[in-house]
C-alpha cells in the first residue's frame, strides 16, 4: 500500500439523506467497483463497492484480516491484535478450528430457544417506558439496555456489571479517539472478562463460557486467553451492532409512515421487515478491511500482494445490480442474500440471534405503542458517523 501521493478521490462520507449511503458512493460504483481511494488515515488503497466484487473479495482466502493500518482511523494504528478465539482477525487455519468450536453454541435451534428470555427482556423495558411516560429517549431506555441484557445473560456476565460493559462496548467502538483512548478501553474489557473466566471456572453456570469451559476440546486450544477474545470479540460485536440497528431501525420506520402502517396491519411481514432494514441500513459504513497476501484479481483488477483492500458493503447493498430500485425501502420486498452480516468465512456467527432481535424487539415495540412518534424531526438527529457502526446517538420519541 502506497501514501496518498497519486491523488485518488477520497471515499465519500457525507450523506444527504441519513438512511441513505454516503453521496457519490453510487457513482463510484457504476464507474469503476474496484477502485483507488484515499481513506481516513489519509493513506490509499482499494476500495470496492459492487455487489459481486464485494462477494468475491471477502470469500477470497488470497486476502487476510491482519492489515497492517487502520484505513478508517486518523492515525491508521491498529489496536487489535489476532489470538485464538478472536474471530475477526483471525486467518486459516485457526480461523475455521476455533469457529467451529464456537458456532455449536450459536445454532438457530438454540437461538430460538432464546425466544422467551429476550421477550421477557423486551417487555420488561417496554413496561418501565410505558410507566415513565413520554417523551423518552429509545437509545437510552430501550435500544441499548435490551441487547447488552440479552448478550449479557448468554455470556453470564453479572447484573452489577452491565452498565459498565456498555460504557467499554461504546468506548471501543470509536473511530475519532486517540490510540490510547481504545486501548484503555480494551484493558478495562480484558480485566473485566478475565475475572468473568476465572469466576466460571470456579462456578459453572448455564451461559456460553461455562460451556466453552466443558466442551470437547482435544487440543487444549480452549484456555483462558482463547475464552477472553472470543466472549470480548462477540460481547462487543453483538451488543453494539444490535443497539445500533434497534435505534437507527426505528428511527427509519418512524420515518416512513407508509412501511410501519404495513407492519402493524400485518405482523406476518416482521421477517421480511428485518431483512429489509438490514440490506438498507447496513450498518457496517466503513466496510471490511483486508490485504493481499499474495498478487490477486478482483473484478478483472490485479491486486498486488501487500496492498490493502476495503470491501464497501453498504454501497455493494444498493448495487442495482443486486437489487432492484435499492434506495427504495419496501418491507414486502423479497429477502435478498444482503451483506448486513458480511460474506464468506468471516460471515456474522451470530446473525440468527440478531435476526430474532430484531423480530421480536419492532414487533413489540409497535405493537405495543400504536401511536409511537418521534419528539424530534430527523434532520436534528445526532447520527453515529463518528463510530464504527452507524446508527443514532439518541431517538427522542412520544407517543
Amino acid at each position: 500500500m502506497t501514501d496518498a501521493t497519486t491523488g485518488a478521490p477520497a471515499v465519500p462520507k457525507a450523506r444527504s439523506c441519513p438512511f441513505l449511503p454516503p453521496d457519490g458512493i453510487a457513482g463510484i460504483r457504476e464507474t469503476a467497483p474496484v477502485s483507488r481511494a484515499t481513506f481516513t488515515s489519509g493513506q490509499e488503497a482499494w476500495l470496492v463497492t459492487g455487489y459481486e466484487q464485494v462477494r468475491a473479495l471477502l470469500r477470497d482466502p488470497s486476502f487476510s484480516v491482519q492489515v497492517p493500518h487502520a484505513l478508517h482511523t486518523q492515525d491508521g494504528v491498529v489496536t487489535q491484535k489476532p489470538g485464538r478465539g478472536s474471530l475477526l482477525w483471525q486467518d486459516e487455519p485457526e480461523h475455521t478450528v476455533d469457529r467451529r468450536m464456537l458456532a455449536k453454541e450459536f445454532t438457530v435451534r438454540r437461538m430460538q430457544a432464546l425466544r422467551p428470555n429476550i421477550q421477557r427482556i423486551v417487555d420488561e423495558h417496554l413496561d418501565a417506558i410505558e410507566a415513565q411516560g413520554g417523551p423518552v429517549d429509545l437509545v437510552k431506555t430501550f435500544a441499548n439496555p435490551v441487547p447488552s441484557m440479552v448478550i449479557s445473560d448468554l455470556f453470564g456476565v453479572p447484573v452489577e456489571r452491565r452498565e459498565e460493559f456498555q460504557e467499554i462496548a461504546e468506548a471501543m467502538m470509536r473511530v475519532d479517539q486517540d490510540v490510547a483512548a481504545t486501548e484503555a478501553a480494551g484493558m478495562r474489557l480484558g480485566g473485566l472478562l478475565y475475572q468473568l473466566v476465572q469466576e466460571r471456572r470456579a462456578n459453572p453456570g448455564d451461559d456460553l463460557i461455562s460451556a466453552l469451559i466443558t466442551t470437547d476440546d482435544p487440543e487444549g486450544v480452549i484456555d483462558d486467553m482463547f475464552l477472553m477474545n472470543a466472549a470480548g470479540t462477540l460481547l462487543i460485536a453483538a451488543h453494539d451492532t444490535t443497539a445500533c440497528m434497534i435505534g437507527l431501525g426505528a428511527a427509519l420506520l418512524l420515518d416512513r409512515p407508509d412501511q410501519l402502517a404495513l407492519l402493524r396491519e400485518d405482523p406476518s411481514l416482521i421477517g421480511n421487515a428485518v431483512e429489509e432494514l438490514l440490506r438498507y441500513l447496513t450498518i457496517g459504513q466503513f466496510g471490511g478491511e483486508r490485504v493481499a497476501t499474495e498478487d490477486a484479481e478482483i473484478g478483472g483488477v490485479r491486486i498486488a500482494k501487500g496492498e490493502q483492500v476495503v470491501a464497501h458493503v453498504l454501497a455493494a447493498d444498493f448495487d442495482p445490480a443486486f437489487v432492484e430500485d435499492p434506495e427504495r425501502f419496501d418491507i414486502t420486498r423479497r429477502p435478498a442474500p444482503h451483506l448486513a452480516f458480511g460474506f464468506g468465512p468471516h460471515q456474522c456467527i451470530g446473525q440468527q440471534l440478531a435476526r430474532i432481535e430484531l423480530q421480536i424487539v419492532f414487533e413489540t415495540l409497535f405493537r405495543r405503542f400504536p401511536t409511537l412518534r418521534l419528539a424530534k424531526p430527523v434532520e436534528e438527529l445526532r447520527f453515529r458517523t463518528d463510530m464504527v457502526f452507524y446508527g443514532v446517538h439518541e431517538l427522542p420519541v412520544t407517543w
